[in-house]
């Protein structure tokens, strides 16, 4: 049991040390344009990273994952809405695996 306490003490430090460091370390304001750049994709880059994966086999296959994608990419450029977009997807998704 006290190993659990050691394991929780640890990823609590970890988890405190990656928020603080960058504070403590970067004082003043950054101005390299590729780091600013970089920096403000970064969380879309990471979430795209672990979402996309998880949709290719949302579905329980790959080809109504895909199609459910493909729905809900083309109705996100054309600037649907959130609900709209992810219940046509779901639907796509739904009527391609009863084919």
């Amino acid at each position: 049991m006290n190993r659990v306490y050691l394991y929780i003490f640890v990823m609590a430090a970890v988890t405190y040390a990656i928020r603080v460091l960058p504070i403590l370390l970067i004082r003043r304001k950054i101005t390299s344009p590729f780091l600013r750049s970089f920096l403000y994709y970064m969380p879309y880059a990471t979430l795209a990273a672990m979402t996309f994966p998880a949709i290719l086999s949302a579905a329980g296959g790959l080809i109504p994952s895909l199609a459910g994608f493909v729905v809900a990419v083309i109705l996100g450029l054309r600037g649907k809405s959130l609900p709209v977009v992810a219940i046509a997807a779901t639907a796509a998704a739904l009527i391609v695996s009863f084919l």
